[in-house]
Order: structure tokens, then sequence, then C-alpha cells
């Protein structure tokens, strides 16, 4: 790859990522008054960061067992509203351990 077209998909990609930054502030001029609107803005965060977690919970890991495992740690935490470092830290430790524990039975 020649750095021309290197310095092209850069220039494109960063192009990109600034109008999707730029457009809203355009856009919306006025404060968004629609209750649906405001409420399906508010859950994207949400729901993107669930798209963009889950899957990598399952591909990891080496086991899906331990994968299973660590998430469902992470749920369990998470739901007793713990910190969120906590949550990552007791799931990897849950997943380290169940990893030794599937090698060493198989």
């Amino acid at each position: 790859m020649s750095n021309a077209s290197l310095l092209s998909y850069i220039g494109v990609m960063a192009l990109v990522t600034y109008l999707i930054r730029l457009l809203p502030l355009v856009l919306f001029t006025k404060k968004i008054t629609n209750n649906f609107l405001r409420s399906f803005l508010y859950y994207v965060p949400y729901a993107v960061l669930g798209a963009m977690t889950v899957p990598a919970i399952f591909t990891s890991t080496t086991y899906v067992t331990a994968a299973v495992l660590g998430g469902l740690t992470a749920v369990f935490f998470a739901y007793r509203e713990k910190s969120l470092l906590f949550v990552a830290v007791a799931a990897s430790a849950v997943v380290f351990i169940s990893e030794r524990i599937i090698e060493m039975i198989l």
C-alpha cells in the first residue's frame, strides 16, 4: 500500500468521523421535545454498549463455558450494584479460574 493511498484512507475516515459528530450540532439547534425521540436517544448508548460487549464476551475466551460463567458473574455483581472495577475484576477472575479448571479436566 502506498503512502498516498494510506493518507487518503486516513483522511476519509477523519472526515466521516468529524461529520458524524458535527451534523447533530448543526441540524438540531432547538431542544428536542418529542418524548419518544428523547427516550430513544437516552437508551442508544446502552444499546450500542450492549451490542459491542456481548459478542466480545463470547469470542474473547478459549472456552465458551468460561465466557458464560464470566458473563453471568458480571451480570450478578452488576445487578447487586457493585462498582465497575469490581465487576470487571470478578468476571475476569472467574474466567481465568474456570479456564484453568477446564484445561486440567481436558
